[in-house]
């Protein structure tokens, strides 16, 4: 099969190299000159573990190639996939559109035989159609099909994701498209992956439900946990307790500093909005949203109250900033509520993150970056734990305490246990929904 994927973001570049190594001939399309020049040199715009040497196997094999020029790509094309951004609107809430309906505008103009014209960005019910009435309205010649094809790749994880899927999902009008979207996941199938078919409001609306479910347990479990620190109470043990019922599940359950990304964000907001829209409101995702964004502020009380009330003129050295790890995607994460108001309180925060100060640096001005954890904790009067890199999951804690000025930590993903921290001379230690002591 040849496909065209039209956008190389975190959606469509993982996609495009995923069906390449497939066997299918795959080119990626994009409008940035810059992007498409790293693309051609073997280098990812995006950190994903595993991409880099996924593309270069497939560029080798003449699988998988990278333009600029739309035309090109779609010509002969048994399949259009639309990856492109779907940011929330400003203002509204909206999903934002803009450059869905402008891809189908150009794909319309560009095809010329049959084609399959797939939605693989997350959209608002009803916006399939938008882009069938978009392309038989600028070209009404042309034989083609639309479907929906949502993705569900989390990001640290996405190759995986892409080819032992939970599930895929397909929402077809007809069986010649159906047949193309079979032939394009005929590996899925040999390996007995489930594929579902639908129609396309259906599987529109199944990203939304899935997403906005999601982030209803993380939100969940964050507010258990600060009824936990109430109380008395163990969030790791309660969580553990509620996974182990087969009916809830132990995934998602893990409190934190609040869900961040590019999707959870992005998609409550737009499940909310269509919720306003037809008169049907999302009362609980709207609260789920709501209460995230509380807990993100949440976070930066508890850094201020271990640091005894104040961080003016205090040093702090913040681990993790990306919104989690094996991604260097800062799109909503909770340091750019957290980093922020440290600063503005002013403490001297440096930053430390894997793979974060690409996006980070313009994001979060006024931190020092730094490349060590140790180096970061020097001379420190607090260090906080925000996202939960592999290098921040075993430090030698007795070490770090030692170079301190005022040790105590904010671990704001229950990585440590709290006895482990006193132990190695941590003054005060405090964590998510647990007991910490020296406050």
């Amino acid at each position: 099969m040849k496909i065209a994927m039209i956008g190389t973001g975190y959606v469509g570049l993982v996609s495009g190299v995923c069906f390449s190594d497939f066997g299918h001939d795959v080119i990626c399309v994009d409008k940035d000159p810059k992007k498409i020049a790293q693309l051609e040199k073997g280098i990812a715009p995006i950190y994903e573990p595993g991409l880099e040497d996924l593309m270069a196997k497939n560029v080798a094999a003449g699988r998988l190639s990278f333009t600029l020029d739309l035309a090109k790509a779609v010509d002969g094309a048994d399949a259009v996939f639309i990856a492109v951004g779907t940011p929330t609107r400003r203002g509204d809430g909206h999903a934002d559109l803009t450059f869905v309906m402008a891809a189908a505008e150009e794909i319309a103009s560009a095809l010329t035989g049959y084609a399959v014209v797939v939605t693989k960005s997350t959209v608002p019910v009803g916006t399939n159609r938008q882009v069938k009435n978009v392309i038989e309205k600028a070209n009404p010649a042309l034989e083609f099909d639309v479907a929906s094809n949502p993705e569900f790749l989390r990001e640290g994880a996405a190759i995986d994701d892409f080819m032992r899927p939970d599930r895929v999902v397909v929402g077809v009008e007809s069986d010649r498209a159906a047949e193309v979207m079979n032939d394009i996941y005929r590996p899925l199938y040999l390996r007995e992956f489930p594929i579902m078919s639908t129609d396309l409001e259906s599987a529109e609306m199944i990203k939304y439900a899935a997403n906005a479910f999601l982030a209803t347990k993380i939100t969940f479990i964050n507010e258990i946990a600060a009824l936990c620190e109430r109380v008395g109470a163990d969030v790791k043990m309660v969580s553990k307790g509620m996974g182990l019922d087969g009916r809830i599940g132990s995934k998602f359950l893990h409190a934190g500093p609040g869900y961040g990304g590019s999707c959870f964000p992005k998609d409550t907001q737009a499940l909310a909005r269509m919720g306003q829209d037809h008169s049907s409101p999302m009362q609980l995702t709207e609260t789920v949203i709501k209460v995230n964004d509380e807990v993100k502020r949440r976070m930066v009380d508890k850094v201020v109250d271990i640091c005894g009330g104040s961080v003016n003129g205090k040093v702090i050295a913040v681990l993790g900033v990306t919104f989690k790890p094996n991604t260097d995607d800062m799109r909503d994460s909770p340091s750019l509520t957290i980093v922020p108001s440290l600063v503005g309180n002013g403490a001297k925060v440096r930053v430390v993150d894997p793979q974060g100060k690409r996006e980070g640096e313009a994001l979060l001005p006024g931190v020092s970056w730094l490349e060590d954890a140790y180096e970061a904790a020097q001379d420190a009067d607090a260090v906080v734990l925000m996202t939960e890199w592999n290098e921040f999951r075993a430090l030698d804690l007795e070490r770090m305490a030692k170079r301190m000025t005022s040790p105590v930590m904010a671990d704001l993903r229950n990585i440590y246990n709290p006895k482990d921290a006193e132990r190695a001379g941590f003054t005060a230690y405090v964590s998510i929904g647990r007991e910490g002591y020296g406050i």
